[in-house]
């Protein structure tokens, strides 16, 4: 069209636009604008504009282009990703021997109630077999014999002695299932290197987390083989304290293993390498992320502390089973001393012995006093936790802290309730063992809603990093932008003066 103007200045404009090899497009654009009005006005103009833009208008998007992007990876309830984690096989394997030493607690805690402990009286490393003849059996039966719990069960027949020998032998069998459960897999997934970057260390204290736990099994068991431990009533029993050790070594241990797994099942918010971020749902702009964290964390802690002192208090059920402290005072809420119910006993029978610590572990009233005072505090601070977060305005959580939170609140509430049953009815031994597998149930809990907040915070935190750099990218855009359409604008107030200038020129001017 410039060309069908025959004038110079048309020629001159042209030569400028193009010194600027990034505004060529818009240049051209802007000229044959310039053209139409030396020859038509401003009409030229817009209907130039109308057939510019007719023209650079987007063809229709194809049906592919409008679908829906797709869903996200979907996660099952317990935030565990094993759609584009490569370590999941071995995140299972280890909850898995974590599901052996729940079994192990369980065996444990039979073997107490059924009087088993004492009835194997050597340990090896390896283990052996059992008697498989009555000649064998009838050995065996005389060894155990010859130490102190035997005079205080004399009527005992050789049925009842294979009966307590299988609960023992189970047990200490089933340790070294566990650990072999443990050591050969964990040998294999090394060499196939399914094992994460930086958890060999702890795999390897793991190892000597179990392999102590035997050890200890045995300084307990020993502790009950001599004449020197008979309590009051004239009764054999390993020393209590000893007792707790193995219990706590054993949840201790458990606990490790839960946490590790967790860890490995949510292998790309766990790694630090790794920005996916995906699991979360994005959070409102208006919200303020860094209260948002701080309440978070402040949860993340607080559930911590419901999974420790629940730990506690199984330590101190440890204590109430070795000293047999549940077949006294069986009454609720108060405890009944010499006839008067009392809230908290008298100090002269909490502390009757001397020095005053062996009271914590040795007295029964101060035995029982204690764990009645953890079950309750455990139970009132769990609830309080689930009622804190379920109610909190950071809800709706993630199904992940949503269900740690409900499985929190109703483990305490029935672990209580199960505990206060068990001692109004004399510790029988359904309700003593469904007690103790309550326990483990309060704290896999609050070790697993620990670990789900502990997850989400990390995401929340990944997702506000992002989301920072984003809001950097599009600042940096709107400048470039801003600066873009200035010098637009700017192009375009010449090419109007241009326009201007042409019009007023003499229609003689014509190109030779």
């Amino acid at each position: 069209e410039w060309r069908d103007t025959q004038t110079l200045p048309g020629i001159i404009l042209l030569k400028m636009m193009l010194r600027s090899p990034s505004t060529l497009r818009s240049s051209m654009r802007l000229v044959n604008a310039s053209c139409r009005v030396a020859r038509h006005g401003q009409v030229g103009v817009r209907t130039s504009m109308k057939r510019t833009s007719a023209t650079l208008t987007p063809p229709p998007p194809s049906a592919s282009s409008l679908a829906p992007p797709p869903p996200p990876p979907s996660y099952s309830y317990l935030h565990w990703n094993t759609l584009d984690n490569p370590y999941a096989t071995t995140g299972k394997w280890i909850l898995s021997v974590g599901g052996l030493v729940v079994g192990m607690i369980h065996v444990g805690g039979l073997t107490r109630l059924t009087q088993s402990g004492l009835s194997m009286t050597t340990w090896s490393l390896t283990g052996s077999l059992p008697p498989l003849t009555k000649s064998a059996w009838e050995a065996e039966f005389e060894r155990y014999k010859t130490f102190p719990e035997w005079q205080q069960r004399q009527n005992m027949t050789l049925s009842d002695f294979q009966f307590i020998y299988a609960w023992e032998y189970g047990h200490r069998m089933l340790g070294r299932v566990v650990g072999v459960a443990f050591a050969a897999p964990w040998l294999y997934l090394t060499l196939r290197r399914k094992i994460p970057p930086g958890l060999q260390p702890r795999m390897w204290g793991l190892l000597a987390m179990g392999g102590t736990q035997g050890l200890v099994g045995w300084w307990m068991v020993k502790s009950g083989l001599g004449d020197d431990r008979r309590d009051d009533s004239n009764q054999i029993r390993v020393k209590p304290y000893r007792l707790a050790t193995h219990l706590g070594m054993a949840m201790a241990t458990y606990g490790a293993l839960l946490w590790t797994g967790l860890d490995i099942l949510s292998w790309p918010t766990t790694n630090k390498n790794c920005s996916n971020t995906g699991k979360i749902t994005s959070l409102p702009q208006t919200m303020n992320l860094a209260q948002v964290l701080q309440s978070v964390r402040r949860l993340k802690w607080a559930s911590a502390s419901v999974a420790g002192l629940t730990f506690v208090t199984v330590l101190s059920g440890a204590l109430v089973a070795g000293q047999d402290a549940g077949l006294a005072y069986n009454t609720w809420p108060r405890m009944e001393v010499g006839g008067v119910a009392h809230w908290i006993p008298p100090s002269s029978v909490l502390w009757e012995l001397s020095p005053w610590q062996r009271n914590l572990y040795e007295t029964t009233a101060t035995v029982q006093f204690n764990h009645r005072t953890l079950g309750a505090a455990t139970a009132v601070s769990a609830l309080g936790v689930a009622g804190i977060g379920l109610l909190s305005s950071l809800a709706p959580w993630p199904t992940a802290v949503m269900g740690g939170f409900y499985a929190l609140g109703t483990a305490a509430a029935a672990q209580f309730a199960l505990g206060v049953t068990t001692l109004l009815n004399y510790v029988p031994i359904s309700l003593a063992a469904a007690h103790q597998l309550g326990s483990v149930v309060v704290f896999t809990s609050g070790v697993y809603l620990t670990h789900a907040l502990r997850t989400h915070g990390a995401q929340l935190a990944r997702r506000g990093a992002a989301r920072a750099a984003a809001s950097s990218s599009s600042t940096a855009a709107a400048a470039a932008g801003t600066v873009a359409g200035t010098t637009k604008m700017a192009a375009t107030r010449s090419i109007s003066t241009a326009a201007q200038t042409l019009q007023r020129l003499p229609v003689s001017a014509k190109l030779p």
